[in-house]
């Protein structure tokens, strides 16, 4: 019997713990690092971050309502666009976490050391005999971490009662804040509002970015909010646009009522602003006397106020940043011991103790505006990818994905918020960028040497991939069956090739151009040493000359397609047979090729230099002889996708010689379901194209060429397609289709198709992606 959690968190609860997630560094911290970027514009760095994240926060309104999980946009990415770009996720927002908790705690001790001023701590250090002098204010950050750290390991949390109590106090104190300051803002300190140009607000709004990075946090508790289809959008919205207004309102004071300069050399504007506008403000008060000091009283209860705000955002941040770790080593794409739950105080002790060392190391080494930066990096990042999983979720169109909100103006939003997002990142500086890329980077790695291998599951994003990739092929060998033009094949064969040979490469090359219509230009390409001359050779007609145009002249007799002889002399084959083709305006050259060894293979053959350079398509054919065909086999290599040319080649050959197709892909044995399901429906649609009977076959196996070959002993014919032996990874690691046509004996049609060409430098990387 499961329990189910009560939905008792109505909207202006949702709205309260997203504020209160939100209110913070935005503030208390980063106006004047932002204003040192943008000048006065910063009031619209504020805004235009705050609409950068609307996309993502539509988007976890969504996921949140079809997911209720705990997690949040780490589960949604994880389990939209799969494990690899959930690990890029996970470790992204758990940095980000640290970075904003980090900010936080040494922000946080500017506004302590403005009314005291904070003494440099001396470390001793007694392996070197020297001491370590540490700043005041990265010592007390450190101190805060050190109790933080010792209250997350036992299990201290903050009720939701004291969240709610400290977001109204905190809208009551900013309020009054702006109330009494707002009729002392001055005009003239917003001249050169533009001065700093696109460029500074920019940077200014990558570097305000993290102020917003709260409002997604209540979807974690999704499965508690009453009627989540509408208060989990209305709440993340509301506080949204509450607390951007509230940050621009805020913003907009301290520019007005501060000197530029000073603001922009601040670590804690609020505070500074308050003592220069109310410090020396007095007042009688009953029972105080005539001398009461208002501003003294005003400026402590911003230091409050902002200690409050900071010091519960480090704590949250700890809290939280800790359980990505956890989840992460839960869902084995992380170390073990991360899933560590201390016996005594069930807290996941491991992930908080390395989560609050990692925080003491950039609380002790990094300044304020460096961790805001690339705070607000790495959570653009995780936005993105937001973005991108709920695409995957609504065009893979699970029958579970059954969300109570649907984002409005999809999938424009989401693409707004992947593009925007991308754009602010190249308009950071280089270590942001840098950074970006880097846990990118970091993420696959770690994610190809140490999970892959652990975990079975698959994003839905990689199935919809798979599945559009098939539709795109069915459309593109539907337009390649659909042709009627004429079809010109070019059959070069040399001097040594004998009668059996030459019969059964006009018998393959017969059936497409019977339905086509067209001709077979069969040539005899004669090489001769550099030191002959052309004209002389031509000359020469030899008794092989003459029989060899005899012999052409009985094979074609039973052909219902019309076939030219003809001989070319020349002192480079290869060269000869590509310049002919593209004279002639060729469509197809069907050749013969000899069962190449590994090591002639390595060092190159004239076939790959007759596939780079051939101004159409090639099939080279090994073990060509003439037989009966029932069975035509369509083998594919590391995608299911057959290319359109090869399906063409299979239906016309079999429907001329009466016979059936049999497209046959093979997985590994722990392959996907979903996988199997994709190529299943794939074969249907051929089935549904081709004009003679198809069979499909999809082979579990551990030994692709041994099964294969096995699988294709009942095949007459094999078709498998082939690329240049001239790129690096297909002269180190030897291609399946040569392996496997060296192992069967039945003739082997090997396919290079133009098309092939075009996409040869990313088809092969996307192919491992999506299928292996």
């Amino acid at each position: 019997m499961t329990k189910d959690l009560e939905r008792d968190l109505g909207l202006f609860a949702v709205i309260a713990i997203s504020m209160g997630a939100m209110i913070g560094s935005g503030i208390f911290i980063l106006p004047g690092i932002a204003m040192a970027e943008a000048g006065p514009a910063v009031i619209l760095a504020f805004v235009i971050a705050a609409i950068l994240v609307v996309p993502a926060a539509l988007s976890i309104a969504e996921l949140g309502t079809a997911m209720p999980e705990a997690g949040g946009d780490y589960v949604f990415i994880e389990r939209g666009l799969g494990p690899s770009f959930g690990t890029i996720a996970g470790l992204g927002t758990w940095l980000m976490l640290m970075l904003k908790g980090s900010l936080a705690l040494y922000g946080g001790m500017f506004y302590i050391n403005f009314v005291y001023s904070l003494p440099t701590w001396d470390l001793a250090i007694p392996a070197i005999g020297a001491t370590l002098p540490i700043p005041g204010v990265r010592a007390l950050g450190i101190t805060f971490a050190l109790v933080l750290i010792a209250v997350n390991l036992v299990g201290v949390k903050q009720t939701g009662g004291l969240q709610l109590i400290m977001v109204i106090v905190m809208l009551i104190i900013l309020s009054g804040f702006v109330a009494a300051s707002i009729v002392q803002v001055e005009a003239a300190n917003f001249d050169g509002f533009f001065d700093d140009g696109l460029d500074g607000i920019l940077t200014a709004t990558a570097l305000v970015l993290v102020s917003y990075a709260g409002v997604t946090k209540v979807a974690a508790v999704a499965e508690e909010i009453e009627n989540p289809g509408r208060n989990l959008p209305l709440g993340l919205l509301g506080s949204l646009i509450a607390t951007s207004f509230l940050y621009a309102l805020l913003v907009f004071v301290l520019v007005g009522v501060m000197d530029g300069d000073q603001l922009a050399d601040s670590e804690e504007p609020m505070a500074l602003a308050t003592e220069l506008l109310f410090g020396g403000v007095s007042m009688s008060v009953p029972g105080f006397g005539s001398g009461f000091p208002v501003g003294f009283l005003a400026v402590v209860t911003i230091i409050i106020a902002a200690l409050l705000a900071l010091v519960s955002t480090a704590n949250a941040g700890i809290l939280t940043a800790s359980r990505y770790p956890l989840a992460l080593s839960r869902d084995d794409l992380f170390l073990k011991k991360f899933e560590y739950i201390h016996p005594r105080f069930n807290t996941p002790s491991v992930a908080i103790l390395t989560t609050g060392a990692i925080i003491i190391f950039i609380v002790a080494t990094q300044e304020v505006d460096e961790i805001a930066k690339m705070a607000g990096a790495f959570q653009i990042l995780v936005y993105i990818l937001v973005c991108g999983a709920l695409i995957a979720f609504r065009e893979r169109d699970l029958e579970g994905y059954d969300p109570d909100f649907h984002t409005p103006g999809y999938p424009w939003v989401q693409l707004f918020g992947i593009v925007s997002g991308v754009f602010i990142i190249y308009h950071m500086e280089t270590r942001e960028i840098v950074g970006s890329i880097a846990i990118v980077i970091i993420g696959l790695v770690w994610f190809k040497l140490y999970a892959e291998d652990r975990i079975d599951r698959e994003g839905v994003a990689k199935g919809l991939a798979r599945r559009e990739a098939g539709k795109q092929f069915v459309r593109d060998t539907e337009e390649q069956l659909e042709r009627d033009d004429r079809y010109e094949v070019l059959i070069p064969i040399r001097q040594d090739v004998s009668r059996e040979q030459e019969d059964a490469l006009i018998q393959m090359a017969a059936p497409i151009v019977r339905r086509r219509g067209g001709r077979i230009r069969v040539v005899r390409f004669d090489e001769v040493p550099d030191q002959v001359p052309l004209d002389t050779a031509a000359r020469d007609v030899s008794e092989a000359d003459l029989e060899f145009e005899d012999r052409t002249d009985e094979l074609v007799r039973y052909l219902e397609v019309p076939v030219e002889v003809g001989e070319i002399v020349s002192h480079d084959t290869r060269h000869a047979v590509v310049n002919f083709a593209d004279r002639t305006g060729a469509d197809l050259v069907l050749a013969r090729q000899e069962a190449t060894s590994r090591l002639g293979t390595l060092f190159g053959r004239d076939t790959d230099w007759i596939m780079e350079h051939a101004p159409c398509d090639v099939v080279f054919v090994q073990h060509e002889q003439r037989t009966d065909v029932d069975e035509i086999a369509v083998v594919t290599d590391r995608s299911p996708f057959n290319d359109p040319l090869k399906v063409e080649l299979a239906d016309a050959m079999a429907d001329i010689l009466d016979a059936r197709v049999r497209f046959i892909f093979a997985v590994s044995e722990d392959a996907p379901d979903e996988l199997v399901e994709t190529i299943e429906e794939y074969h249907d649609d051929l089935d549904d194209l081709c004009t003679v009977p198809v069979e499909s076959a999809v082979v579990r196996t551990t030994d692709v060429v041994d099964d294969l070959s096995r699988e294709l002993e009942s095949s007459d014919i094999v078709m498998l397609s082939t690329v240049t032996h001239r790129r690096l990874p297909d002269i180190v690691v030897e291609q399946r289709s040569d392996r496997l046509a060296a192992a069967i004996d039945q003739p082997v049609l090997l396919v290079h198709s133009k098309k092939t060409r075009r996409g040869s430098f990313l088809r092969p990387v996307l192919d491992r992606l999506l299928f292996e």
